[in-house]
C-alpha cells in the first residue's frame, strides 16, 4: 500500500497532489511476530505495521496452496486490524490526482522476461479498473513455454492490471477514492496458476472452480 495512514508501505516515492512522486520520510515497515500455522500446505503469519509515528495495524495473513485440477491454486487472505484508536485511511496516487494509478492491496508481479503477453477476457484496457469477479494473465517464456494465471475475488474490488509495460495484477483497494476503516478489513485473493496459453472460455472455467 502506498498510503496507510500516511505511511508508505509500497517503498520508493511516494506521490503527491500536484507535485507528483516525492521523496518523504513516511516509509512504514512490516514486522514479523509468529507463525500460528506453519506447514507443506501453507501457513498463518501475523504481523506488524509501523509508520514513522508507531504502530498502525496487525495483520494476520493466511496463504494456503492446493491443487486445482491440473493447475494449482494459492489462496491469500488478510485482515487488518487497527491499532490507532481512531479511523484508518487507505489512499493511493490516483485519490491524490494520478488517474489509473490505483494500486494498493494484493499484488502479483509475472515474470517480465516473457512476450506476447496478454489479459483475458478483454485486453487491458478492458479489464484495468474493473470489477468482475476474475481477470487473467497469460504470456510466453523466452523458451517457448506458455503459463496462465487467473485472479479471483470474491470482495469486488476493482482489479489493477499493467501488460504492456511490465506484467501485473492486483487489487485497487483506493481505486479513485480513499477507503477508510474504524477496526478490521479483511481480503481474499485466489491465484490459479496454470501451464500453457489458456483462453478466455477454459480460464473461466478455472476461475468458476474457485470457492471461498
Amino acid at each position: 500500500m502506498s498510503d496507510l495512514g500516511g505511511a508508505n508501505f509500497w517503498g520508493g516515492r511516494t506521490y503527491v497532489r500536484d507535485q507528483g512522486p516525492t521523496w518523504l520520510d513516511n516509509h512504514g515497515t512490516q514486522r514479523h511476530l509468529a507463525f500460528t500455522r506453519l506447514d507443506d500446505g501453507g501457513f498463518t503469519e501475523l504481523l506488524e505495521w509501523a509508520g514513522p509515528g508507531g504502530p498502525l495495524v496487525r495483520e494476520e495473513r493466511t496463504v494456503a496452496a492446493r491443487p486445482l485440477g491440473e493447475a494449482w491454486a494459492l489462496d491469500f487472505a488478510f485482515t487488518l486490524t487497527n491499532l490507532t484508536g481512531a479511523p484508518l485511511t487507505i489512499e493511493s496516487s490516483a485519490t491524490k490526482g494520478r488517474a489509473g494509478a490505483g494500486y494498493g492491496g494484493f499484488f502479483w508481479r509475472a515474470p517480465g522476461t516473457s512476450v506476447d503477453r496478454v489479459t483475458l477476457p478483454g485486453d487491458e484496457q478492458a479489464v484495468h479498473g474493473s470489477r468482475q469477479p476474475w481477470v487473467a494473465m497469460s504470456g510466453t517464456t523466452p523458451d517457448g513455454r506458455g503459463w496462465t494465471l487467473v485472479f479471483v475475488q470474491a470482495d469486488g474490488d476493482p482489479w489493477f492490471v499493467r501488460v504492456a509495460d511490465y506484467p501485473g495484477v492486483g487489487q485497487a483497494l483506493a481505486w479513485d477514492t480513499p477507503l477508510t476503516f474504524e477496526h478490521t478489513l479483511s481480503r481474499r485473493v485466489v491465484t490459479v496458476v496454470a501451464d500453457g496459453r489458456l483462453t478466455a472460455g477454459e480460464a473461466g472455467e478455472l476461475a468458476s472452480a474457485v470457492t471461498f
